[in-house]
């Protein structure tokens, strides 16, 4: 099968077409990503700013799981609500630049934040240890990637035909 009797299938599934014929359904499943990116950036962000060394007073033990496992919930619902969006219009969406970079840098990110949570350094950061030189760098690499996802992603619709 090749990619575009792939993505054409995708646009034929039940939840696409009604998504596609129901305004009303659009516009919560669109609610609900919209709700699902607040959850990301919202966790993702304030912890990438105390790794980077802001709020110092807040200790990463306390804020870095609760803040880590949020941010989890929020990529989950993210890739739920954006896979039923993408599914109206998959062909389109396949072949928007702001798209594919969305995708690239959501990668990027998941990867970033597995990687960092494998480390030994996070391990040692939120048991309320120093917080090392490759757990900064990865703070400051998840802020870039995760503001340029958000940027990206607003991006889309106005490549849109």
């Amino acid at each position: 099968m090749d990619a575009v009797a792939a993505l054409e299938g995708i646009e034929a599934l039940p939840f696409a077409v009604a998504i596609r014929r129901s305004a009303t359904l659009y516009i919560f499943v669109n609610a609900a990503h919209i709700l699902s990116i607040g959850i990301i950036v919202g966790s993702i962000l304030p912890l990438d700013l105390r790794l980077i060394g802001l709020f110092r007073r807040v200790p990463v033990e306390v804020i870095g799981p609760f803040l880590s496992h949020a941010a989890a919930i929020g990529i989950g619902m993210a890739i739920i609500t954006g896979f039923c969006l993408f599914s109206a219009r998959p062909v389109e969406y396949a072949g928007n630049p702001a798209f594919l970079t969305k995708m690239t840098l959501l990668a990027l990110g998941v990867a970033n934040a597995a990687l960092l949570h494998l480390t030994p350094q996070w391990r040692v950061a939120v048991k309320g240890g120093p917080l090392s030189l490759r757990v900064r760098l990865s703070g400051l690499l998840s802020l870039a990637i995760w503001t340029g996802a958000v940027v990206a992603g607003r991006w889309i619709g106005f490549l849109l035909e």
